[in-house]
């Protein structure tokens, strides 16, 4: 088994706010990240795909078409847009990394499982700071 990596960047406003509690308590739990006036990252996305390389081209995925099928599906509808109001995908979800990370694995496994024979998605990985990150394997 092999697992190949692509890498995506983009940037994205949010803010860690729970509607049923209290300003003092968001405030309280999300610290600056439940600023009213939203807040923004530099994101990071690794996406890991697994498989065995395809006897004729040597390839687990064409990367090209990886990185394609990820800027269409994912990086188009998030780059330089609110998390909160602008994508579909998030409505009525609070927009910390773990919720997104999850909610971008729903719209790619399934996507990279058509792609070749035997890809599979395997790992995302989402850096919201050079300090803090999620992975997420589809559990």
């Amino acid at each position: 088994m092999i697992y190949v990596n692509r890498k995506e960047h983009f940037n994205a406003a949010h803010k860690l706010y729970n509607d049923s509690w209290t300003e003092e308590k968001n405030k309280e739990v999300f610290g600056p990240c439940a600023n009213s006036n939203w807040h923004g990252h530099n994101f990071e996305l690794i996406v890991t795909v697994k498989g065995n390389p395809d006897p004729d081209t040597g390839f687990v995925v064409d990367m090209k078409k990886l990185g394609d099928l990820v800027n269409k599906e994912v990086i188009d509808k998030i780059d330089h847009k609110n998390l909160n109001l602008d994508v579909d995908f998030m409505r009525g979800k609070l927009p910390s990394c773990e919720n997104l990370i999850a909610e971008i694995w729903k719209i790619l496994a399934p996507a990279i499982k058509d792609m070749g024979k035997d890809s599979v998605l395997h790992k995302l990985t989402l850096f919201e700071t050079h300090k803090n990150y999620v992975e997420y394997y589809g559990e």
